[in-house]
C-alpha cells in the first residue's frame, strides 16, 4: 500500500513519453519540495517547463498542497493549472476534488510527490498510479522531518 509506482529523482525527471505509454493523462501534483523548495517562491526553470511540456502534450494538471491558499494559489496560476490548498494530505478529499476536476478515470492519473505518507498514502488510498520524488531540499516543516524518519526506514534499499 505505501510502495510507490515508480521513484524519480525530481519531477522534471519523470519522462512525459513513459506517462503516456502508461496511459496516463492527468497528474495530480505537489507543491512544497516537489515543484518548489521549501519555502521559496520561485519555481525552477525545469519545473516550469516540465509543466509547460505537460500542458502542450495534452496532460491535465492540478496541483494539490497541503500549504495555505494564497502560496498555492499563487504558484498554480503562474503555471496555469488548478489547484487545491488545505487538501489535508492523505486524506482522500483533496485526491477525489483534483481527480474531478482532471474529468479522468483513476487508471488515467498519476500522483507526484516527494512524501511516502502524504503523497504516495493519498494516491493509493484513492487508487492512484504514485510516483515518488526526492525532496528538492533537506529543509521542511518539523512533523513532516519526524514522518521523513520513518520514511528512509520503509524505503531503505528501495529507491531506484
Amino acid at each position: 500500500m505505501l510502495g510507490p509506482d515508480r521513484f524519480a529523482p525530481r519531477l522534471h525527471d519523470v519522462p512525459h513519453e513513459e506517462l503516456e505509454a502508461a496511459g496516463i493523462r492527468g497528474l495530480i501534483v505537489d507543491l512544497d519540495n516537489t515543484l518548489l523548495g521549501f519555502r521559496e517562491t520561485e519555481l525552477a526553470q525545469e519545473h516550469l517547463d516540465w509543466v509547460t511540456r505537460a500542458r502542450q502534450r495534452g496532460f491535465r494538471i492540478v496541483m494539490l498542497s497541503n500549504n495555505l491558499s494564497e502560496r498555492v494559489n499563487t504558484l498554480a496560476a503562474r503555471l496555469d493549472v488548478a489547484c487545491f490548498s488545505n487538501a489535508l494530505k492523505p486524506l482522500p478529499f483533496g485526491f477525489l476534488k483534483a481527480k474531478r476536476r482532471l474529468q479522468l478515470r483513476r487508471r488515467e492519473i498519476a500522483v507526484v510527490g516527494d512524501q511516502l505518507f502524504t503523497d504516495v498514502l493519498g494516491g493509493k488510498l484513492c487508487g492512484l498510479y504514485t510516483i515518488l520524488t526526492e525532496p528538492i531540499e533537506a529543509k521542511d516543516f518539523p512533523i513532516t522531518r519526524f514522518f521523513r524518519f520513518f520514511e528512509r526506514l520503509m524505503l531503505h534499499g528501495r529507491r531506484g
